[in-house]
């Protein structure tokens, strides 16, 4: 038994039998500790976590600087509603924009972001009151947006609208990179264009940067808002501070989540100043978003990152991924492409990738399997060389014995 564990794997697999409604497909192994990379399971087994919390713990399990400003902050203040002011919130919004661009607000999770995100371009187009004339927004088949409704609809994903119809009207789909699909959509009753600058549940599919440029050119074309999904990509994720940054497309709204606090939940979205009245008071609001300790978490996330030069060690550290993948690429026909931004890795195969997940968790490294064929890596932005070649190692180990069960 690991020294954290107050029950065993079973013991807790048990009570959530009882009492948790059984939603997820959960792997037989109750986690107890964490630190960096490495997670530890109820009996006291060490995982190297090559895919910590989907992306949110993007400095690795329990970070000490987020860790000491959390338990500092929880001393003082833990929640405060929106209709006061902290100097957290503060702090992190102009830790966020001086960053990127604009004014932020705060919700607790990605899907909340896009919610907002799409109701602020609603708002935007209507003048922040009446019918608007222009409601409908365009959004990219393999793409992910979240859960709640219009998040759900807007991810065009025919697997995650099964039993929910009918959904939301006015959003309209198109393929990936291609502009001229979108250009075909769109018409007068169009107010945004939504789109992950890389997709992450789709795979690890890279916008082209040409696509990005379309697309604002269309926008300032048309009189719409461009709306990047920077949940995955966002806080260092691809090697600078937002994806956006690659391109220099910078979008009219982003939205934030998952390691914007490095594993405390917290979501945002940042809109163009000239956006932002649109959302006057009243017409939007976020009970927990904002609250000081996960503006704490946040703030301190940043420092981290900054203080430990963690955008360059992410380029170097993806640099090592590719050389890895890209000789096994080399040896194995069932790899049949590599897409690496960042700290985002996809290895996509030419049979299922399910598989990789089980095998490889049996040899001590947690990795995802997502659109059937890819695996997918979210590593911390703070991994090691070492940890690195160890998880590649693993991999690498796993893809040659599917090679030979084919």
């Amino acid at each position: 038994m690991h020294p954290a564990a107050t029950r065993t794997s079973q013991q807790t697999i048990e009570q959530f039998g009882k009492y948790v409604i059984p939603n997820y497909n959960r792997y037989p192994v109750s986690i107890v500790h964490g630190e960096g990379t490495v997670v530890w399971d109820a009996e006291g087994k060490r995982y190297l976590d090559l895919f910590p919390g989907w992306g949110c713990n993007i400095l690795g399990h329990c970070p000490p600087k987020v860790v000491k400003a959390v338990q500092q902050q929880v001393a003082h203040l833990i929640h405060v509603p929106n209709t006061w002011y902290t100097e957290a919130q503060g702090n992190f919004a102009e830790a966020i924009c001086t960053r990127s661009f604009g004014k932020a607000f705060f919700a607790n999770s990605g899907t909340e972001a896009n919610e907002g995100a799409i109701k602020l371009a609603r708002l935007h187009a209507s003048g922040a009151g009446g019918k608007p004339s222009k409601y409908r927004v365009i959004s990219f088949t393999n793409g992910f947006h979240g859960r709640t409704y219009a998040s759900v609809t807007a991810t065009a994903q025919p697997k995650y609208h099964e039993g929910l119809g009918p959904l939301l009207p006015g959003f309209r789909y198109a393929p990936y990179n291609d502009l001229e699909a979108v250009r075909q959509l769109v018409d007068d009753e169009t107010c945004a264009i939504l789109l992950e600058p890389v997709q992450g549940e789709g795979g690890v599919n890279i916008a082209d940067d040409s696509f990005l440029k379309g697309l604002r050119q269309l926008c300032d074309e048309r009189g719409m808002l461009l709306i990047f999904d920077e949940v995955q990509t966002g806080m260092g994720r691809t090697g600078h501070w937002f994806g956006y940054q690659h391109s220099g497309v910078q979008p009219d709204i982003m939205t934030l989540a998952k390691g914007l606090a490095a594993g405390v939940a917290c979501g945002a979205f940042v809109c163009r100043d000239h956006v932002a009245p649109s959302l006057r008071p009243g017409l939007h609001a976020s009970t927990f978003g904002g609250n000081p300790l996960a503006m704490a978490a946040g703030i301190a996330t940043i420092q981290t990152i900054e203080e430990e030069g963690l955008l360059a060690h992410c380029q170097k550290m993806a640099e090592r991924f590719r050389q890895h993948f890209a000789k096994l690429k080399d040896e194995l026909p069932i790899i049949k492409d590599l897409r690496v931004r960042g700290m985002m890795i996809g290895v996509e195969l030419a049979i299922p990738a399910t598989p990789a997940v089980g095998k490889s968790m049996e040899r001590g490294v947690l990795i995802n399997a997502t659109h059937d064929t890819v695996i997918r890596l979210l590593p911390p932005l703070n991994i090691t060389p070492e940890q690195v070649d160890e998880g590649c190692a693993v991999i690498s180990t796993v893809l040659r014995e599917m090679a030979n069960e084919v």
